[in-house]
């Protein structure tokens, strides 16, 4: 499930439902410009070079081909922005020359309308079959007894037919080609993805001082959401939880309302150009209490000992270990149980909300320059209350670098 249906979910439950009273319906954004009008989009040399370096990775793994079905991978490198259905639109990209898009016959006019890349469309009729299709593609270019490799979102169906219809096939994962290219973000993107934090951060500072008592998570949500448009985003998901609902990581279904002593948790992104920002936020709506400030400060040091282990070459898993040893001498967990970190310290981010690989105990993954992560190791004490700060970063010949600097106190939860 993605962020932005988990979020959804999430906010068709009772304390965050729609009859809500939402204060903020017409909110008064005067002085909110947007920040995204400089916004760089991808192009085609940037297409271009994306299937290069797959060419690349796939002569490297001895790959023929890769299959992509509709989705990011495919908007990744050929443009195409089109739903999922149960009617096959999908991209061979092959080890040499141009891709093949195979389309239903009457989608093509549609499918053309994002096309950023040269490439050949094969259309196939209803009482077809497009397997047949991807695999007399494969044959054409004498890639047939090649492995072929499967992007790992492509469903059963696409990966069964291709069987059937090119009985011998060497079926493998696309992962060394589609990761690996993906994974280390150029400058372009990694520009789209600032200008999206900026955003976010910008619509924090705008809707944080507009909190009052007695509003509910739709009416802070709808703050976020209004700000984020005026500033030129696309808003992604708005997440708030209010008191012990934040011990939740990803919502609940207990009543929520902004009152004195409360912990505000906000989670909260957006899209420009696709690109996407991740950014959490954890306040007190008046006096914060002892615990409060505690666990929020330690919860800062968590995030700071992650960005610290966040080196070049140091396995993805080894991020996650640091914080978590370093929770565990707090008197949290252990591993993941409650109280304490109960998810990873991080994942990956681009195009998609969530990408591989993750900050999660296990996972050997080097890092490597162009990666982005979020950093999000928060603590959660059911039946109290949690707090999460949530910053991403790219890595850079020199390190990490910050898309959004944490904050360093629970008065100034903004910096």
């Amino acid at each position: 499930m993605t962020r932005r249906a988990l979020i959804g979910a999430a906010a068709a439950l009772p304390a965050l439902s729609a009859t809500a009273v939402v204060r903020a319906a017409a909110p008064d954004l005067t002085g909110l410009r947007s920040l995204t009008t400089g916004a760089t989009p991808i192009g085609p040399v940037e297409r271009r070079g994306r299937i290069e370096r797959a060419q690349a990775l796939m002569r490297a793994n001895g790959i023929g081909a890769v299959l992509i079905e509709s989705g990011s991978s495919l908007v990744y490198f050929t443009g195409i922005t089109w739903h999922r259905s149960e009617r096959l639109t999908a991209a061979i990209l092959p080890v040499e020359g141009e891709p093949s898009i195979v389309t239903p016959f009457f989608e093509e006019p549609s499918v053309r309308q994002t096309l950023g890349v040269p490439a050949e469309v094969r259309v196939w009729q209803e009482d077809e079959d497009p397997a047949k299709l991807v695999a007399g593609f494969l044959r054409d270019r004498k890639l047939a007894g090649r492995p072929i490799g499967i992007e790992e979102t492509v469903r059963y169906f696409a990966v069964d037919g291709l069987a059937h219809a090119l009985p011998g096939a060497k079926i493998v994962s696309a992962n060394p080609v589609v990761r690996g290219v993906r994974m280390r973000k150029t400058a372009l993107e990694i520009a789209l993805m600032q200008t999206a934090t900026d955003v976010t951060i910008a619509a924090y500072r705008w809707t944080w001082p507009r909190v009052e008592k007695g509003m509910k998570p739709a009416d802070i949500a709808a703050l976020m959401n209004a700000a984020t448009v005026q500033l030129g985003g696309d808003p992604e998901f708005s997440l708030v939880l209010i008191g012990p609902a934040a011990a939740f990581p990803h919502g609940s279904r207990d009543p929520q309302i902004v009152a004195d002593g409360q912990i505000v948790l906000m989670d909260c992104g957006c899209t420009v150009q696709g690109y996407q920002s991740d950014v959490s936020r954890t306040f007190v709506y008046g006096a914060a209490s002892k615990e409060q400030r505690t666990v929020w400060e330690q919860v800062r040091a968590g995030q700071a000992k992650a960005f610290e282990a966040a080196q070049l070459g140091t396995p993805a898993g080894a991020v996650d270990d640091a914080v978590r040893a370093y929770y565990t001498l707090l008197g949290y967990g252990p591993r993941y149980a409650l109280p304490g970190l109960s998810h990873r310290t991080g994942h990956g981010i681009g195009l998609d909300g969530h990408e591989p690989v993750n900050l999660v105990h296990g996972e050997t993954t080097r890092l490597a320059e162009g990666m982005c992560f979020s950093d999000e190791p928060g603590l959660y004490l059911p039946g109290k209350f949690g707090v999460r700060l949530e910053d991403c970063f790219h890595m850079t010949a020199a390190g990490p670098k910050w898309f959004s600097v944490p904050p360093t106190s629970l008065d100034a939860p903004l910096g």
